[in-house]
């Protein structure tokens, strides 16, 4: 075998000196995301709503499962093995925060279908209202759905590790991930995308300006996002159920141990990679962007009140 084993091995017992340090980096430049995420231009249509939450919940995202690891590696301090309250909240805020991200990037998808459609039923179906409500439900749903975290991950007096506890919710944690965090979100995208660029296609003048059809790009552009560094991960996962059972030998599970950690490592630009996405994708954001940078210091000027003579 032409594989050097030593190095494989290497990374798949390491995984944390690999993806912490550029999942770090990725992290503070991701920051640039927060210059723009907050401007009010940026909170008036249903897409770019979902924009903001997107990214709001993917810097939390990263912040939280990134901090951990790097004191884990950097000092020697895991919390996970020590404190369980940090065991549970971390595992808790790790599932919700994920599945609000996924659910708001097939969100702006289907919103962009329904923006570009030629049907004035579906294109009234892109309310702003209707957003907010349901940005509220699903953040309400999935803080429920986290639940179980708080009670089923402990720390191990074996192993001395945060674990699952549970064996139903160990059946139930690899479909809730295909479904709702890998293949789920690929697909409806993926779908929705195709129905947008037909709309496009299929209508000559756009009813949106310009600007919606920056919005499409920026759509677009997470679609390929999602497909490119998150689908390899799905593949991975349903590959790992299916050979659940079956006897492994050493250097294969070195291989498999380490093309898991990769395509995981890989998952992290999907949380990351937003706001480049955005500054490919749109010269509006790019323009916003440089203007937030270069004027964000820029002193009110007061302009004195000439009182009249008399």
């Amino acid at each position: 075998m032409f594989i050097d084993l030593a190095l494989i091995y290497y990374v798949s017992v390491n995984p944390a000196d690999w993806d912490d340090c550029i999942g770090q980096l990725l992290t503070e430049l991701t920051g640039v995301g927060r210059l723009v995420c907050f401007i009010d231009t940026y909170r008036k249509t249903p897409c770019t709503f979902y924009f903001l939450i997107y990214s709001i919940t993917n810097i939390l995202y990263l912040i939280i499962n990134l901090t951990s690891r790097i004191v884990s590696v950097g000092y020697g301090i895991d919390l996970t093995r020590t404190s369980i309250i940090w065991c549970k909240t971390r595992q808790y805020f790790l599932i919700i925060l994920s599945l609000i991200s996924f659910t708001c990037s097939w969100l702006s998808s289907v919103d962009q279908y329904f923006v570009t459609s030629r049907h004035a039923n579906l294109r009234r179906m892109s309310n702003i209202k209707w957003t907010h409500r349901i940005v509220f439900l699903l953040i309400l749903v999935s803080c429920l759905h986290g639940i179980p975290c708080l009670i089923i991950f402990n720390i191990s007096s074996i192993t001395n590790q945060c674990i699952n506890s549970n064996i139903i919710y160990a059946i139930y944690s690899p479909i809730y991930s295909l479904t709702f965090t890998c293949f789920g979100p690929s697909l409806i995208m993926i779908l929705f995308g195709y129905l947008t660029i037909r709309n496009i296609h299929l209508t000559r003048v756009l009813v949106q300006q310009h600007i919606d059809r920056q919005l499409i790009k920026m759509t677009l552009f997470q679609v390929i996002l999602i497909a490119v560094f998150v689908t390899p991960y799905s593949i991975n996962v349903v590959y790992i159920l299916i050979t659940n059972g079956m006897i492994k030998d050493t250097n294969r599970l070195i291989i498999e141990n380490s093309i898991f950690t990769i395509l995981t490592l890989l998952t992290y630009v999907y949380y990351s990679g937003s706001c480049y996405i955005f500054l490919i994708s749109s010269s509006r954001f790019r323009r916003t962007v440089k203007e937030k940078i270069f004027n964000w210091r820029k002193p009110n000027q007061i302009n004195p009140i000439q009182q009249p003579t008399i």
